[in-house]
């Protein structure tokens, strides 16, 4: 499991007062770039390979202005061609949790323009963070 964490910042909320709900999206895809970090591959776009297929996320309690909030991301389940990540949102104040959620992720060619077999040792990288749920 990964963790980072973020202090929601008052742009981020909106007219009724808490974290509006696209916010919580961009948290997620800082906790999926950080948690690639992780396994140890750089940022560079030229040898990029994976991308968002799907995300969802389930809201459980309200988010508010200048809230610590932690993102714990692990594995979930990895296949031939792609792998899901959970999201837990964890209020670090309360220890409440805010939203849960997932992604799938897609090992993609961009030459090919198609998605392709993840490496074996990116699954063993990826299987290292598996957690049954």
């Amino acid at each position: 499991m990964e963790e980072i964490q973020v202090t929601v910042r008052f742009g981020e909320t909106d007219a009724l007062g808490h974290v509006n709900n696209t916010s919580y999206f961009i948290y997620l895809e800082e906790a999926r770039i950080r948690f690639i970090e992780a396994l140890g591959f750089d940022m560079n776009v030229e040898y990029w390979n994976f991308i968002l297929a799907s995300t969802k996320l389930d809201f459980i309690n309200q988010g508010f202005f200048n809230q610590v909030l932690a993102i714990k991301t692990y594995v979930s389940k990895v296949g031939t061609k792609s792998f899901e990540l959970i999201h837990e949102i964890i209020c670090s104040q309360t220890g409440e949790l805010v939203a849960k959620g997932n992604a799938v992720m897609v090992y993609f060619d961009f030459e090919l323009q198609k998605s392709s077999q993840i490496p074996e040792d990116i699954r063993e990288q990826l299987t290292q963070h598996f957690v049954s749920q």
